[in-house]
């Protein structure tokens, strides 16, 4: 399973124009052989070779196989919003975060202190999520529960201007 950690107030590596437009293509189809992007960008193969590589170990980008939950058989995401107790952010975070329902997460201002994206199967399913597993993870005061009907819009191809 991909999964992508940011860390908090990590210093982000400085991107060229030959990095963003290497991400844009990519963003487009990840699968896209280096040779291909090198000669669309003009430049060398191993020029693109090398420059993905490192956007990827740096974490800057990452290749995977983006799904639709409702066609993988799990029929309920919902949003979470979570009021936290003060001081606990970080440590209540870790926890949500290590749950595997939970698809999204992050600390928010304003009304909510974290919001999350939990994929579920089912009703039943969101309903041990939110009653067994969130209320079990203490420090968290209160939820509210944005059940998803539809996507409207999901894109990856954004920052790479």
């Amino acid at each position: 399973m991909a999964m992508r950690s940011i860390q908090p107030n990590g210093r982000r590596p400085a991107l060229d124009d030959l990095d963003k437009a290497i991400i844009k293509c990519l963003q487009l189809d990840g699968r896209r052989p280096y040779a291909q992007i090198g000669r669309e960008l003009k430049v060398p193969e191993a020029t693109v070779r090398q420059r993905a590589e490192r956007l990827i170990s740096r974490g800057v980008v990452q290749i995977v196989g983006v799904t639709d939950p409702l066609a993988m058989g799990f029929q309920q995401p919902a949003l979470i919003g979570l009021k936290v107790e003060p001081g606990r952010l970080d440590e209540i975070a870790q926890h949500i975060g290590a749950l595997e329902e939970v698809t999204y997460l992050v600390v928010t201002a304003g009304r909510f202190d974290l919001v999350c994206e939990v994929v579920c199967a089912d009703n039943d399913h969101l309903l041990r999520v939110l009653t067994e597993q969130l209320a079990g993870i203490d420090g968290i005061r209160s939820t509210e529960t944005l059940v998803e009907l539809r996507f409207v819009k999901e894109s990856y191809q954004w920052g790479a201007r």
